[in-house]
């Protein structure tokens, strides 16, 4: 039995991870380190403006299903603060969505009156 170097193991796992890429990317173990060390910074990057992107979403949601009730965003998020309703964003824009009569009633319970 032969045992493999931890440089060999090492290079190897460099190379799995590097498939798919172009050209000498995937082939030469230099220059798929790097690239395979590139890609993980821009994933990570990519994850953190996913959420901030969501984010926006779900506000946006939040603000067309508070327009309809004549009451601003700006205006509702303190509301909610000061009657400690701790609901987050995403949760809010799903009940916005999905069931207005459930948002409509937590706007009343921040203490906001609705306007149609």
């Amino acid at each position: 039995m032969r045992v493999k170097s931890p440089r060999l193991q090492r290079h190897k796992k460099i190379l799995k991870l590097a498939r798919g890429y172009r050209m000498t990317r995937h082939r030469l173990y230099k220059v798929a380190h790097e690239a395979v060390r590139h890609a993980g910074q821009y994933a990570f990057a990519g994850r953190r403006l996913r959420r901030r992107d969501l984010r926006r979403t779900w506000i946006v949601r939040i603000n067309s299903a508070l327009s309809t009730m004549g009451i601003k965003y700006s205006k509702f998020i303190p509301a909610l603060k000061k009657a400690n309703i701790d609901i987050d964003r995403k949760i809010l824009s799903d009940l916005a969505t999905r069931q207005p009569q459930t948002f409509a009633s937590i706007v009343k319970s921040a203490g906001l009156t609705i306007y149609k």
